[in-house]
């Protein structure tokens, strides 16, 4: 039988129809990072109304009914009627994809929204969105539902002359499936970061759900900062011993082009920490502003160590990682028309910035360190170190490469690898222990599934020098394994040989030790490759409850206890609980934990950059005093009757 194909089967989505159909387009996905990506579309909205110079205070209040409000004191969308609709503004803007003040100029000099989809997806997501605006002395109100008007534009006078526009929406349960409660902690790491981007803005979040929050008085935060990114660097750097007190800044502005740098060194860090921005955009790839600082700073640092003689005419230069071994950095660009390279906006991609910035930054900080030169000094001192380490690393690196190549295979002997040659097919499974291994190896999918059986526990690298790393054998294993390249060099997605790099440990607490030290290791070593998305948490089961011939796995405590529930009260049954995954057989290995058909993975993400290298350097580093801090103030948390000891 043949389906005819006609005119008549091409559909022609009108208006937000398309957004309902394909969400994931607009918003990244329909799951939890979707759901809140809706509240930043209109906190970058008003955030756009204080660049602009218009907004100084911005609300954002969780409401018991679980929608949200966010509110600004700016100007207030328009509302006169647009000459190309024949619709007021407001509602061009909220039912129009690709409508907005933010595509020719005079609407907003510098705005974060670029695709223009902004607050009408938020429209054509939540099953209804109240708008009120306050503009010449007026209030203008009006409601949708599911993208459509529910009600024309209703206008009344006010005594007021204060302007703005506040935006209230339930997201939609058609389209967010897994559920629309909105995390509190994400919100707020998201509002920090803006306040810290956008200095002098104040921004307020309140959360009124008091059920969920288990409180009598609403939870409400202020982030406002004066020093802006400075303070950034301060909050990020406060567990750390830094080099020099005063944060170096840069700020400047060339052809409509404005940057703002912050730079700190530390002492007792290994690896750098840069973060940058465009347009309040966080660019997680890099782009041409990233570019531009890592030269100039290499560039720079070169010429003064020559001026000041701690580098010799016949030594070489340092390299760019040598430069950036242990500073924190935030680098702000506000671009006009920005480029960004892919839909999620994580590349920028404007060539001219690049140069503007190496000019700007160059000139600022070799004036301040000519100015200072102890700290020019200092930090000299910790770049030479880290080249000279860098070389004893790559001595020992290059013995490594002379006795494999001896021992005719690079591959380490424990590794079990798979017989497919595409990356993006294989699967490797990082397991403690030969015990552990061995079921694994028996109980793989041979095609696809590699293991590497790691001995004891591996090194901790947040507190340990290039050459110390490149001598462990079981980080060598995990180097050479994965493909993984060399430390500070940049991360080349080609070379690796597997796509997902999975840490199955046991569920004790030796296993979750051995899972933090492999998760530094990653986010310490080759940042990117979590940032990417290649990092994965197997979760084995805890329990095995069988009934007769009836065998149920539970995962946690909860589980097990609602698979008892609906036992009758006289059922005979035996639990057995799993200490590690060398107890399990190979078969039930493969069902509960390696099957893609039927086991449970979590991926390795960064919501909050800032927050997961200060828990890093807290939990790993060398210092004492910062961590029995945290112990002390997260122990009353703990239920004592969870803890596996």
């Amino acid at each position: 039988m043949t389906s005819t194909y006609s005119a008549d089967q091409i559909q022609v989505l009108e208006g937000l129809e398309a957004v309902r159909k394909r969400p994931g387009m607009y918003i990244g996905s329909t799951g939890p990072r979707g759901l809140h990506h809706l509240v930043y579309e209109v906190v970058d909205n008003s955030i756009d109304e204080a660049l602009a110079g218009y907004c100084t205070h911005i609300e954002v209040d969780f409401n018991a009914d679980g929608s949200v409000t966010v509110t600004d004191d700016g100007r207030g969308i328009p509302v006169d009627t647009h000459s190309k609709t024949g619709k007021s503004a407001l509602e061009t803007v909220m039912t129009v994809l690709h409508a907005g003040g933010k595509f020719g100029g005079g609407g907003y000099k510098v705005s974060g929204g670029l695709h223009g989809v902004g607050v009408s997806v938020v429209n054509a997501l939540s099953e209804w969105v109240e708008v009120q605006v306050l503009r010449d002395q007026k209030q203008h109100s009006q409601r949708y539902e599911r993208g459509v008007p529910a009600d024309e534009l209703k206008t009344k006078p006010t005594k007021e002359t204060q302007t703005g526009t506040s935006v209230r929406f339930l997201p939609d349960t058609q389209i967010f499936t897994t559920g629309i409660e909105f995390d509190y902690a994400t919100i707020a790491s998201r509002l920090r970061e803006l306040a810290y981007l956008n200095a002098g803005v104040k921004i307020t979040l309140s959360d009124h759900r008091l059920e969920l929050i288990k409180s009598d008085t609403p939870k409400i935060d202020t982030y406002c900062y004066e020093g802006g990114i400075r303070e950034y660097i301060a909050y990020m750097n406060r567990e750390k011993q830094p080099l020099h007190e005063e944060i170096i800044y840069v700020s400047g502005e060339r052809n409509n082009v404005q940057i703002e740098v912050a730079l700190q060194w530390c002492v007792d860090a290994y690896s750098d920490n840069i973060l940058g921005f465009a347009n309040n955009i966080r660019t997680v790839d890099g782009g041409t502003h990233m570019e531009g600082l890592k030269t100039v700073l290499t560039r720079t640092m070169n010429n003064i160590a020559r001026k000041r003689n701690k580098l010799k005419d016949n030594e070489s230069n340092l390299a760019g990682e040598n430069v950036r071994e242990g500073l924190t950095a935030v680098i702000s660009v506000k671009v006009p028309d920005p480029e960004f390279e892919g839909q999620t906006k994580t590349k920028l991609g404007n060539t001219e910035v690049r140069g503007i910035v190496d000019s700007l930054v160059g000139e600022v900080l070799t004036e301040y360190l000519d100015f200072h030169p102890n700290i020019a000094d200092s930090i000299l001192e910790k770049a030479i170190q880290a080249f000279k380490a860098a070389e004893a690393a790559r001595r020992a690196r290059e013995l490594v490469r002379r006795k494999s190549v001896l021992e005719s295979s690079p591959l380490p002997g424990k590794l079990a690898d798979c017989s497919t040659r595409n990356p993006e097919e294989s699967e490797i499974f990082l397991v403690e222990g030969d015990s552990a291994g061995g079921s694994a190896k028996q109980g793989r999918d041979r095609a696809t599934q590699a293991i590497l059986p790691l001995r004891g526990k591996i090194l901790n690298i947040e507190k340990t020098d290039d050459a110390k790393i490149y001598k462990n054998n079981e980080v060598q294993s995990l180097i050479t394994a994965l493909g993984l390249g060399i430390r500070g060099e940049d991360f080349d997605a080609s070379q690796l040989r597997y796509h997902k790099v999975i840490i199955m440990t046991d569920a004790d607490v030796d296993g979750a030790h051995i899972r933090t030290l492999l998760l530094t290791f990653f986010y310490r070593y080759q940042r990117e490759l979590v940032e990417q998305g290649y990092v994965y948490i197997a979760c084995p089961p805890l329990y095995k409850v069988e009934r007769g011939r009836n065998h149920y796995y539970c995962y946690n405590d909860q589980e097990l206890q609602q698979v008892i529930r609906e036992f009758p009260s006289n059922a005979n049954y035996n639990i057995q609980r799993f200490k590690g995954l060398g107890e399990m057989m190979p078969a039930q290995l493969w069902d509960t934990t390696m099957n893609p058909e039927t086991r449970l993975l979590k991926q390795v993400e960064i919501e909050d950059a800032a927050e997961a290298d200060r828990v890093f350097t807290v939990l790993m580093g060398d210092r004492v005093a910062p961590r029995r801090e945290f112990i002390e103030t997260n122990a009353p948390r703990l239920k004592i009757a969870d803890l596996d000891i």
